[in-house]
């Protein structure tokens, strides 16, 4: 008989998987931490920085740690989405059509400068991201599980890339930033790196059975019909608010609820508290929203919106919070 999992088991779970990561990403603890919750969320992570601060490096440690398949698709403007899916090749001998499958295939997916790649390819990503399957030529392929994407985009280069759009941006449960080291950290880097890259000595320290068990694990964390009831008016405070003109989804919400329990499976509790939502709701509702042009004008972002909405808003009663 199986033992059931707790809430200690997924803290352990998350602990020995970002002490391996921190092994190649020096001083994110956030940033790593905010990793395992898409993992075990089984979403996908929309990393957005300037080159050269270790989004590559962080797909692959993470694929490394779990033993999972890694495919690096780079986009550019003359890819075709069946550089991604795959094609139908006929076959002589069989007389018939073969799948050969893309890099789509694949347990985790970097899609590196995903905003370089034009509209029509990045929907190929679409079904991927949303049902795990590619229907090439009207056959349907499933894809390996567990399955994630991790995109990276720079937010400074305009030039030669095309905006992401909402119907894919709304498909990422976060979007987050590594940003500059410190200079300790950036020290600690040089000297880590001096010989060899620690990339290539990380090993695998939890299994693809494990991480498949986490994820159903997580979902037995409690959530309290006011924290549900608080999760919502937050969705719906960016749909109502003056300078939104396009509000997050019920997959916002979803994402929300998702996201928050994983936290307080890490944090070691058995239930989510409105601070997990709190510490959660910029990185999972901001870039679900469109900011109206009064507010562009204004040199409003869309995170400061949400902070507003998250420092407006009322904690449902009898429930405590530390923020």
């Amino acid at each position: 008989m199986e033992r059931t999992l707790t809430v200690a088991d997924v803290q352990a779970f998350g602990q020995k998987l970002i002490g391996n990561l921190e092994k190649v990403i020096v001083g994110k603890r956030q940033v790593l931490e905010h990793t395992i919750i898409g993992l075990l969320c089984q979403g996908h992570m929309l990393i957005e920085d300037v080159p050269g601060v270790g989004k590559t490096m962080l797909a692959r440690a993470l694929a490394k740690s779990l033993g999972c398949s890694f495919n690096r698709i780079q986009f550019t403007p003359d890819m075709l989405p069946s550089d991604v899916t795959g094609v139908s090749i006929f076959n002589q001998m069989t007389r018939d059509f073969e799948y050969r499958p893309g890099p789509i295939n694949a347990q985790v997916i970097l899609a590196d400068e995903i905003n370089r790649a034009t509209p029509k390819t990045q929907s190929a990503l679409l079904e991927a991201m949303e049902e795990h399957q590619v229907t090439v030529d009207g056959v349907t392929h499933p894809l390996l599980r567990p399955f994630m994407v991790m995109a990276t985009q720079n937010p400074i280069e305009y030039e030669g890339t095309f905006p992401l759009p909402e119907a894919q941006l709304d498909r990422f449960l976060l979007r987050i930033r590594l940003g500059y080291p410190s200079a300790d950290d950036e020290m600690k880097i040089m000297e880590e790196q001096q010989f060899e890259h620690p990339i290539n000595a990380i090993q695998p320290v939890v299994s693809v059975d494990e991480l498949t068990q986490m994820q159903e694990a997580v979902k037995q964390v409690f959530v309290s019909p006011a924290v549900k009831r608080y999760i919502v008016d937050l969705t719906r405070a960016t749909r109502d608010n003056q300078d939104v003109y396009l509000g997050a989804s019920p997959r916002g919400s979803l994402g929300l609820f998702r996201a928050g329990q994983v936290r307080a499976a890490l944090d070691g509790r058995d239930y989510v508290l409105p601070d997990d939502i709190k510490a959660l709701s910029e990185f999972v509702l901001a870039h679900r929203i469109v900011i109206n042009p009064a507010a562009r004008l204004k040199n409003l972002t869309a995170a400061q919106i949400v902070k507003e909405i998250v420092q407006n808003l009322p904690v449902p009663g009898g429930l405590l919070s530390k923020v």
